[in-house]
């Protein structure tokens, strides 16, 4: 028997479910990646995650042939394309990994209804199912749900396969015509790489993940595992990770390191909240999850917005953050948090805005992760912060980016700022805007909007939608 193993966000060979089933069932497997326009296209995917993912698709080409098979891709619709193969190769089912995004359940109820579709695992440790309260209904707060993950014991992580038998072969694979440019990613593909981060954050004495807790917030610092973007294709599955933290937690020498790692564990769990939230409501994806706040009048400045997507705020902390996404498709979540804010309410613009932006650009655009994180920065979320907790843009710098570092970085207007004016250039004396080479409504703009005029205005909006 012969099945198709139909990769989607499980660009691996280790600890990868479908893959495992499909070996277990049959003789022969045909990997198959295909490039779904509604997924793959310009519009909707950023030339960086593009040349992030075919580098990755590459990369799992390479393990495949080390092991005696070959990967397939393909671009167009996946309901043609498997129906097609399946005639030609006569594969008695299709094994690929679950997922719970709106446009991925409805695809594949649609195949599963014409083709014999088997889903085996998910970008997950835990299926959104399997963690609920005891009435049966989901969790949608998140202490409670941790809480209730903590107490479920770990699945173990499952091999790679030494061997992986071939499937007769199939015309018009497109692997070899892919073309791949890697040289403005920041983030090396592939599995490989994904491991050799995991191994680098979470083992030794002096692994990073010790000291999370301290640094993770600091923009300037490189104190974060930055393996968002392999989670999010599945470079490393979610298990991987977290039976590293927890091997990590056994080897923690003191409180300080335990707390570095359950910290670390909670931001994973965080991500497998999110997921579960949008498996059950999946409305969210189209609106605010709390009703009493669905009908907030957002202001949605085109010109305020397209400032905020080009990194011309004249708030220097948030400018640093969207030009950093612009340049290399990531962002410090600490900064996510705060360019949400300013967006949704200093300019008073809809969280969908700025939600899109984040998919269109981000190397790590998790549907569920990007989706929870927004709608918890504007208060309109589960588990959300209260409407009335505004980020203050300035405050957030000088926290966080306290030497200006950052800021400097990624806005090359400010590199000679002095450290007193750095996050509130507007401030400066007109000599030392001169000595700085810039000056502020020419080389670098004046902010667009007083905070503590917006914050005003933010809540009088969010209070008369819950009226």
């Amino acid at each position: 028997m012969d099945a198709i193993w139909w990769i989607r966000r499980d660009l691996r060979l280790k600890d990868n479910p479908a893959l495992s089933a499909a070996l277990s069932a049959a003789e022969r497997v045909m990997p198959v990646f295909i490039l779904d326009p509604l997924l793959f296209d310009s519009h909707r995917t950023g030339e960086l995650r593009r040349s992030f993912l075919l580098g990755g698709i590459k990369k799992l080409a390479h393990d495949l042939e080390s092991r005696g098979n070959r990967l397939y891709v393909f671009r167009g619709r996946p309901l043609d394309l498997l129906k097609w193969l399946v005639a030609t190769t006569q594969a008695a089912m299709i094994y690929a990994e679950e997922d719970v995004s709106p446009y991925a359940v409805r695809r594949d109820a649609e195949i599963g209804a014409q083709l014999p579709l088997k889903l085996v695992g998910l970008p997950y440790v835990r299926h959104p199912a399997a963690v609920l309260k005891s009435d049966g209904s989901p969790y949608t707060v998140f202490t409670p749900y941790s809480r209730s993950w903590k107490a479920i014991p770990l699945p173990e992580t499952l091999p790679i396969p030494e061997k992986i038998p071939p499937a007769p072969e199939a015309p018009g694979n497109l692997l070899s015509g892919l073309s791949v440019d890697l040289a403005s990613v920041n983030f090396i593909p592939g599995e490989a790489e994904a491991l050799r981060r995991l191994a680098h954050f979470t083992q030794g004495a002096a692994a990073p993940i010790y000291r999370y807790h301290e640094q993770r917030n600091f923009l300037h610092l490189d104190g974060t595992s930055k393996l968002s973007p392999y989670f999010h294709f599945g470079m490393l599955s979610a298990r991987q990770a977290a039976r590293a933290a927890l091997a990590a937690l056994n080897e923690a020498e003191d409180d300080s390191s335990r707390k570095g790692v359950e910290t670390w564990l909670n931001e994973l769990i965080w991500r497998e909240f999110y997921g579960q939230i949008l498996y059950h409501f999946p409305n969210v994806r189209k609106e605010s999850f709390r009703p009493d706040l669905r009908r907030i009048e957002w202001r949605n400045d085109e010109s305020d917005f397209e400032a905020w997507r080009e990194g011309r705020t004249g708030v220097p902390v948030v400018d640093a953050a969207m030009r950093q996404l612009a340049k290399i498709g990531w962002m410090h979540n600490r900064a996510r948090m705060v360019v949400a804010s300013y967006l949704t309410k200093d300019l008073l613009i809809d969280w969908r805005w700025g939600e899109g932006w984040f998919l269109q650009k981000l190397l790590d655009a998790d549907v569920a992760s990007n989706n929870g994180g927004w709608q918890w920065t504007a208060g309109t979320g589960t588990d959300a912060a209260p409407y009335f907790r505004i980020f203050n843009p300035v405050s957030q710098g000088l926290k966080f980016d306290p030497m200006g570092d950052y800021v400097r970085r990624w806005v090359k207007e400010l590199r000679d700022v002095p450290l007193d004016y750095i996050h509130r250039p507007w401030e400066m004396p007109l000599d030392l805007q001169k000595k700085a080479g810039c000056i502020i409504g020419k080389n670098y703009p004046a902010p667009r909007v007083d905070h503590n005029f917006a914050r005003e205005r933010v809540l009088s909006a969010f209070r008369m939608a819950k009226s």
